[in-house]
C-alpha cells in the first residue's frame, strides 16, 4: 500500500494506489466498449465490400461456364444464403462483432476460391479466363460501392414517400416506422371501431373501441374469445395495444388537395402556371443558347474570342448582386406580379448552356458545313438543318436542366409574384407548409406530388445526363 499526499491552500489531494474496485473496472470496461464501438462498426463496414465482391466473383467463376440461367440462380442462392447467415450470426453474436465475423466467414473462403480459379486458369494457359475473373472482381467492388451509395441517397426519398402514407401516430416514433400501417377496424352498429389487444386479469382480449371519453378512458366491447364476446366495459386508453396491419393511408394525398384554397381548383392552377413557365423557359433557353453557341463556334467575326471570355466571366457574378437591378428593370416595365420576369430572361441565353453547346458544336467536322455551303445552304439553314440534329444529346441535357430549374424555382416567384392565382408549385408548397406544418402526412404527400413529374422525367431521360457525343469522320 502506497500513499502520496499533496497539500495546497484550498485542498489536499490524496492518491492511493490500490487494486481497482469491481465497480470502477466495470465502468472502465463500459467506456472501452463505447470507444471501440465506432471503430468496430467502421471496420465491419469497410470489410463488407471486399467480402461481398469476392463472394460474387467466386460465384461467377464457378457458374459462368454453365450458362446465364445457372449463374443467375447461383447469385440468387448466394444472396439468400448470405442473408440467412447474417441473421444467424447476429442472433448469436451482437453487432458489430457479429458483422465482423460474417465478413470473415464470407471473405476468406471466397478469396481462396477466386485465387485458386485464377491460378488454375493461368496454369492451363487460359489467360483470357484469368483476366475475365479479375475484371469481374473489379466490377463487383465498383458496383457494390455504387449500390450502397445509391441506397444511402435513396433513404431520404424513401422516408418522404413512407411518411406520406403513414398515420399520425407513427410519424414521431423512434426508430422510424418504415412500413405504413393502419389500425384494423370492424363495423359495430353501423360505426367503424378500432381493434385493440387488452390484457385484463391475466387474459388476452381482442376488443373494439366504441367510444373515447374525455377522461382518457375507452368504452370497449370484447370480440374474442367467443366466451366473452359482447361484454362492454371502460378501460384506460394506455392499456390498449392497437392491432395494425400493412395499409398505406392514401387519404393523405386527397386531403392535401382538398385543403387547398377553392380558387386553385385542387392545385390545377399552380400546376398550369408551373407548366407554362417550364415550357416557355425550355423554348427560350434552347433557342437562344444554341444560336449564340453556334455564332461563337462556327462563325468568324471580330472580337469573337474576347466576347466569349466576357460571357464566361458573367458566370462568376453572384445572383444576389444582380437581383436588385433586375427587379428595378422589371418594375419599370410594369412586369411585377406577372409571370413575365420568370420566363422572358430565358430568351436571352444562359452562359453555362452557351458554353456547353459551343463545345459540342466545335466537335462537328468543318467538312459538313463546307458541303452545305456548296449546296447553297445559308448560315441559318446550316444551324437548323445540320447542326441542331447532330447535338440532340446536348440539347436534351439542356432541356432537362432547364425544366428542373423552372419547376423547382422558388426565389423568382417569391420576389415577383404576390397574387395567389399566379403562384407556381414551388411557392405554393411553401405556403402549404406554413399552413399545415403540423400535419406531416399531408405535407409529405404534397411534396411527393410536386416531385413526381421531375422523377418521371429523370427516369425516362437519365441516359442523356451521361451520354457523350463523339463526332469523327464523314461517311462517303
Amino acid at each position: 500500500m502506497v500513499w502520496v499526499s499533496t497539500s495546497s491552500s484550498r485542498s489536499t489531494v490524496v492518491c492511493r494506489y490500490l487494486p481497482v474496485p469491481r465497480r470502477i473496472r466495470k465502468v472502465t470496461s463500459h467506456i472501452s466498449d463505447l470507444t471501440m464501438q465506432p471503430i468496430l462498426w467502421a471496420l465491419a463496414f469497410v470489410l463488407t465490400y471486399p467480402a461481398v465482391a469476392y463472394a460474387l466473383t467466386a460465384t461467377y467463376s464457378l457458374a459462368t461456364r454453365r450458362g446465364r440461367g445457372t449463374l443467375a440462380l447461383s447469385l440468387v442462392l448466394l444472396l439468400a444464403l448470405g442473408g440467412v447467415l447474417a441473421w444467424a450470426i447476429t442472433r448469436i453474436i451482437p453487432a458489430p462483432p457479429g458483422w465482423l465475423v460474417w465478413d470473415l466467414i464470407v471473405w476468406l473462403p471466397s478469396l481462396a476460391v477466386v485465387r485458386t480459379r485464377i491460378r488454375n486458369a493461368r496454369e492451363a494457359g487460359e489467360g483470357q479466363t484469368a483476366r475475365a475473373i479479375q475484371q469481374a472482381l473489379r466490377h463487383s467492388v465498383l458496383h457494390t460501392v455504387l449500390l450502397s451509395g445509391a441506397i444511402l441517397f435513396c433513404i431520404p426519398f424513401a422516408w418522404l414517400v413512407v411518411t406520406s402514407l403513414k398515420e399520425d401516430e407513427d410519424m414521431s416514433k423512434f426508430p422510424p416506422v418504415w412500413v405504413p400501417r393502419q389500425q384494423v377496424k370492424v363495423t359495430i352498429h353501423g360505426k367503424e371501431c378500432g381493434v385493440s389487444i387488452l390484457n385484463r386479469n391475466g387474459q388476452k382480449l381482442k376488443v373494439a373501441t366504441l367510444e373515447e371519453l374525455e377522461t382518457g378512458e375507452h368504452r370497449v366491447q370484447v370480440l374474442e374469445p367467443a366466451s366473452r364476446r359482447g361484454e362492454v366495459f371502460l378501460v384506460p386508453g394506455s392499456r390498449l395495444q392497437k392491432v395494425r396491419v400493412f395499409a398505406p393511408k392514401w387519404e393523405n394525398y386527397w386531403d392535401a388537395l382538398r385543403f387547398l384554397p377553392p380558387e386553385t381548383n385542387y392545385g390545377l392552377v399552380f400546376l398550369w402556371n408551373t407548366l407554362f413557365l417550364s415550357i416557355l423557359s425550355i423554348i427560350g433557353t434552347v433557342l437562344s443558347s444554341s444560336l449564340v453557341a453556334f455564332a461563337f463556334s462556327r462563325l468568324r467575326w471580330p472580337g469573337r474570342d474576347i466576347w466569349f471570355v466576357v460571357l464566361l466571366a458573367t458566370m462568376m457574378v453572384p445572383g444576389a448582386v444582380t437581383m436588385l437591378p433586375v427587379f428595378v428593370i422589371f418594375r419599370a416595365l410594369g412586369w411585377v406580379d406577372t409571370l413575365r420576369p420568370l420566363w422572358v430572361p430565358a430568351f436571352f441565353g444562359s452562359a453555362f448552356n452557351i458554353f456547353l453547346l459551343r463545345q459540342f458544336f466545335m466537335t462537328i467536322p468543318m467538312d459538313l458545313e463546307d458541303a452545305a455551303k456548296i449546296d447553297g445552304c445559308s448560315y441559318f439553314g446550316i444551324y437548323w438543318r445540320i447542326m441542331l440534329p447532330l447535338i440532340k444529346p446536348a440539347l436534351a441535357a439542356v432541356t432537362i436542366w432547364t425544366f428542373m430549374g423552372a419547376w423547382n424555382n422558388f426565389m423568382g416567384p417569391l420576389i415577383y409574384i404576390s397574387s395567389p392565382e399566379k403562384m407556381p408549385l414551388a411557392y405554393a408548397l411553401q405556403l402549404f407548409q406554413s399552413q399545415h406544418g403540423g400535419e406531416p402526412g399531408m405535407l409529405m404527400a404534397a411534396a411527393t406530388m410536386v416531385m413526381l413529374p421531375v422523377l418521371v422525367l429523370f427516369f425516362f431521360t437519365q441516359r442523356y445526363f451521361i451520354e457523350g457525343v463523339t463526332l469523327t469522320g464523314i461517311k462517303g
